[in-house]
């Protein structure tokens, strides 16, 4: 039976971390939004053509590699951040019009856990997913829930204020302070992105696609 909460009756759908993920409907494209910092820093790499393996994603990411990991297998999975969120929009409006169907959307806030395991609500993800829901409105994607079209107007308004925000978040100013995760993408041979161009609007042309394992560019 359908849920009060799977927000199934709506294209663009929004939820957080993987819990959320399950609570949804079953979506055609799932959306893993971690601004800070595992979506951001694939997406430049990606850019750069570099594929990322998921299983070396896992190794720094505790929040969004294990989104994109738990998402379903018959889905696009898709990597969307404030920096390729017109791109992500695009690669939306691809998959639909190759599927000539009305294509689902589920965004997936990746959110922040805690040592326990609990999750942390993250102002810079729920600005991320704001920023593709407000993208996917701008092509007509725009039957949207309402937790979808909260993020999309909050990122609207608030989107001059982009780079005071991050860095003013308290993930933000953990990163600058420095965490572990830093050496271990270094580790990888990937060059982390910065708190500062995490938070540059549609920066990056490119969109990180989940296939056999991998994050390579969406075509």
């Amino acid at each position: 039976m359908p849920s009060p909460f799977d927000q199934s009756p709506y294209q663009v759908r929004l939820d957080w971390g993987v819990a959320g993920l399950e609570r949804l409907a079953p979506a055609d494209v799932v959306v893993v939004v971690d601004v800070l910092r595992f979506s951001s820093t694939v997406t430049d790499a990606v850019a750069g053509g570099t594929a990322v393996p998921l299983a070396d994603a896992l190794a720094w990411s505790r929040n969004g590699a294990a989104v994109a990991a738990a998402a379903p297998a018959d889905a696009t999975v898709l990597l969307g951040s404030i920096r390729n969120a017109g791109a992500v929009a695009r690669a939306v409006q691809t998959v639909q019009e190759r599927r000539q169907a009305r294509t689902a959307v589920a965004l997936i806030a990746a959110g922040e856990l805690d040592a326990t395991g609990e999750l942390r609500f993250a102002v810079e993800d729920q600005l991320g997913a704001g920023a593709v829901a407000a993208a996917l409105t701008d092509l007509g994607i725009d039957h949207t829930a309402p937790d979808a079209a909260v993020a999309a107007e909050g990122f609207r308004a608030l989107r001059r204020a982009l780079r005071h925000l991050i860095g003013a978040t308290g993930s933000g100013r953990e990163l600058q302070e420095g965490v572990a995760a830093t050496a271990r993408i270094e580790a990888a041979g990937i060059v982390p992105t910065s708190t500062v161009d995490a938070a540059l609007l549609d920066a990056v042309d490119a969109v990180p696609v989940l296939r056999d394992g991998r994050f390579t560019r969406f075509e």
